[in-house]
C-alpha cells in the first residue's frame, strides 16, 4: 500500500464517489485511479466501497474504518512536511488564511503587516470564502488557518477558538428621518427597506434572529457580501444599511450617520480555526497572537490537545 491509494480513497469521498473527478483533481487518469483502489482493497482484503458496473455506489462499513485510518496518516504526513518546514527555514514559507471578505477588508490588514515585519520571508496567501467554505479549506488543508463569525464552530473536526466580539451598526443617509432619533427600534426598521449582508455572512442570522422575536419581518431591499457595496447603496437611498462595525471604524464617510446595533441584534463572536491535530509552524502562532490578545501559543496548543472548551470570551 502506499500514500497514492490513500490520497485517491480520501479524495474518492471529497468527490462524492466520482473517479473522473477525483483524477482531474489529482491531475492523473481515471482508469488508474480505480486500479490504485482496488489494489488497495485487495491487499487489505476488504471492499472499501461498493460498485455498480465500474461505477462507486457507497463506501461499506469497513470502508469506513479504513477511511478515518487514511484520515490519520495523511494528516500526519502533512504535519512531517511542516516539521520539516519548520526546522529547515524556522523563519520562511507560506501561512495561509482562509476567511471572509469583511475579516480580509477591515480586520487582517494590521495582524497580516505585523506578522509580516517579524516575518520578512514569510508570504501570505488569502483565500477568500464564505464562512462554510472558510471551514472547508481548512480542513482540506488549503488554508492552516480559518476566521469567520458564522459556521466554523459547526464542525467537529476542527478546533476553534473565540478571538473578539462585535456588533452590528446601523448606516443612514444624514437626511434620513431615522438620523433624527436617539434610539431606533426593530420596529422603526422594519418599516423601512434594508441593505445587509447575504444570510450566510458576516453575522447576518443573528439580524434575521432578532426580527424573527419580535415577530418582524425586515423588508430585505439588497444583500450583498461587501460592506463597502451595502454602503453606496445606503447613499443612494435604497434602505438603512446593517453592516459589521469594524467596517465603520476608520470611516470618514461624513454623508452618512452611524449607530451602534448591539441593543438591537446582540454581539458576534468572530472564531479563529485550525484543524484538529494540525502541526503549527511558530509564524502560525505568532499570527494568532497578533490578531488576538486573547490567544496565546500555550492557549492554542491546549485547544488542539483537546481542550478548547475550557476557554471561552
Amino acid at each position: 500500500m502506499n500514500l497514492h491509494q490513500f490520497r485517491f480513497v480520501q479524495e474518492a469521498v471529497r468527490r462524492n464517489l466520482n473517479l473522473t473527478e477525483v483524477a482531474k483533481s489529482l491531475h492523473t487518469s481515471q482508469p488508474g485511479v480505480s486500479k490504485a483502489i482496488i489494489e488497495l482493497e485487495e491487499e487489505l482484503g476488504v471492499e472499501i466501497f461498493t460498485r455498480h458496473g465500474k461505477r462507486l455506489k457507497r463506501v461499506t462499513e469497513p470502508g469506513q474504518h479504513v477511511l478515518r485510518s487514511i484520515e490519520v496518516i495523511l494528516r500526519e504526513v502533512g504535519n512531517l512536511k511542516r516539521i520539516g518546514e519548520q526546522f529547515s527555514a524556522e523563519d520562511s514559507g507560506t501561512l495561509s488564511i482562509a476567511t471572509t471578505h469583511t475579516q480580509a477588508r477591515y480586520v487582517l490588514p494590521v495582524p497580516v503587516a505585523k506578522l509580516r515585519a517579524a516575518y520578512p520571508k514569510v508570504n501570505i496567501s488569502l483565500h477568500q470564502g464564505a464562512p462554510a467554505q472558510v471551514a472547508q479549506m481548512v480542513l482540506d488543508e488549503v488554508a492552516e488557518i480559518g476566521i469567520a463569525t458564522e459556521s466554523l464552530s459547526d464542525y467537529p473536526e476542527l478546533v476553534t477558538l473565540p478571538c473578539y466580539e462585535w456588533e452590528h451598526v446601523l448606516v443612514i443617509p444624514k437626511t434620513h428621518p431615522l438620523a433624527a432619533k436617539s434610539r431606533i427600534t426593530l420596529e422603526d426598521l422594519a418599516q423601512e427597506p434594508i441593505i445587509t449582508y447575504h444570510p450566510s455572512f458576516t453575522g447576518r442570522t443573528r439580524i434575521d434572529k432578532a426580527f424573527a422575536a419580535k415577530h418582524l419581518t425586515p423588508r430585505i431591499a439588497l444583500e450583498a457580501i461587501d460592506s463597502d457595496v451595502i454602503k453606496t447603496y445606503v447613499r443612494l437611498g435604497m434602505g438603512v444599511g446593517i453592516v459589521a462595525e469594524m467596517a465603520v471604524r476608520d470611516s470618514t464617510d461624513d454623508d452618512l450617520v452611524v449607530r451602534p446595533g448591539a441593543q438591537l441584534f446582540g454581539k458576534n463572536t468572530a472564531r479563529i480555526a485550525f484543524k484538529r491535530s494540525a502541526y503549527l509552524r511558530n509564524f502560525v502562532y505568532d499570527f494568532a497572537t497578533l490578531l488576538s490578545d486573547r490567544l496565546d501559543r500555550n492557549l492554542i496548543l491546549k485547544a488542539l490537545e483537546g481542550h478548547a472548551n475550557d476557554y471561552d470570551l
